[in-house]
């Protein structure tokens, strides 16, 4: 909820200073000001790179913390022997903040070169842009549940608990 609350507060200034422009005035046309373009530059980048860091320091600490279980369960292995056996049983960590980056950085580039557009010939990149900028939410399941096969399994058990519950209310009385 405050993540959710913090996240909306830096994009307010989004709906504030965004001005709708018509074609047939083009000489009054402005774009953001230049510090509220650095400060939306600012926000996206963060709202970028954070949630990358945090992933990739998680997913380390993750690994490096079950690498010392393991050392002490087995002391005849090495340290580096362990680490590199919980790098490969959990590289899809590993492999999934950094695809979720790669995709959004498109994202990530056309915040930095975007203006004001001026005709809506060239509506078609913004469109794209903005089509584009989902991909990473989208890929979210794809990325992080399908390659677990724990997260396989619970997200299974959890379909089924949904449709059992579903014909429960569908049927009551069956």
């Amino acid at each position: 909820m405050i993540l959710s609350i913090l996240v909306a507060s830096s994009l307010i200034h989004n709906s504030i200073y965004r001005k709708l422009i018509g074609e047939t005035n083009d000489d009054d046309q402005e774009s953001y000001s230049s510090n509220v373009r650095f400060y939306n530059s600012l926000i996206h980048t963060i709202h970028f790179i954070i949630p990358f860091i945090i992933n990739l320091c998680s997913v380390i600490i993750l690994i490096k913390k079950k690498a010392n279980k393991q050392k002490h369960f087995n002391e005849k292995q090495s340290y580096k022997t362990i680490l590199l056996k919980q790098i490969r049983k959990h590289k899809h960590l590993i492999v999934s903040p950094i695809v979720l980056v790669l995709v959004g950085i498109p994202r990530l580039i056309f915040i930095f070169i975007s203006k004001c557009m001026n005709s809506s010939n060239d509506s078609w990149l913004f469109l794209a842009a903005y089509f584009i900028s989902f991909i990473p939410s989208m890929l979210t399941f794809t990325v992080f549940v399908m390659p677990s096969k724990f997260y396989k399994n619970e997200f299974r058990n959890t379909i089924k608990r949904y449709r059992t519950n579903l014909r429960k209310c569908l049927h009551p009385f069956s």
